[in-house]
């Protein structure tokens, strides 16, 4: 016999929480800042004229480890640890996370994704040559 209830797999009242969308924020930024970083310091990486100037691959591995600790200590208390959709997804076969609270967070860390790669990367494509006709 079973001492606790499951959840229900669609929860329609979630939407009404203000802890939800603190949640949703949270995640957005986490994964904006973690693909800004990590991503700038690998092209800062790629830049570098000289072979000793820089940090180098440790510079890259730091940047990865460091956001990813700094990202979950600060987002655990609104949203949970994981920052990976993966593990989202096994939250909700286990049925530890509601269907429409894993819908919201894959939208706003793909939200995220899409602005961190795009504030990151598209200085790099101002700067690039024109394209010439044939």
């Amino acid at each position: 016999m079973k001492d606790y209830v499951d959840p229900p797999l669609v929860n329609a009242a979630e939407l009404k929480r203000w802890s939800f969308y603190r949640a949703l924020i949270a995640k957005f930024l986490a994964t904006f800042l973690f693909l800004y970083v990590v991503i700038a310091t690998v092209i800062g990486h790629k830049k570098q004229a000289e072979h000793c100037g820089g940090g180098g691959i440790l510079s890259i591995a730091l940047a990865f480890g460091s956001m990813i600790l700094v990202l979950v200590y600060c987002t655990a208390g609104n949203s949970g640890a994981p920052i990976d959709l993966v593990m989202r997804m096994g939250m909700l076969v286990s049925k530890k996370v509601t269907l429409v609270r894993v819908m919201e967070y894959v939208a706003v860390q793909c939200l995220g994704m899409i602005c961190g790669v795009g504030i990151s990367v598209g200085p790099e494509f101002l700067e690039a040559p024109p394209l010439t006709s044939i």
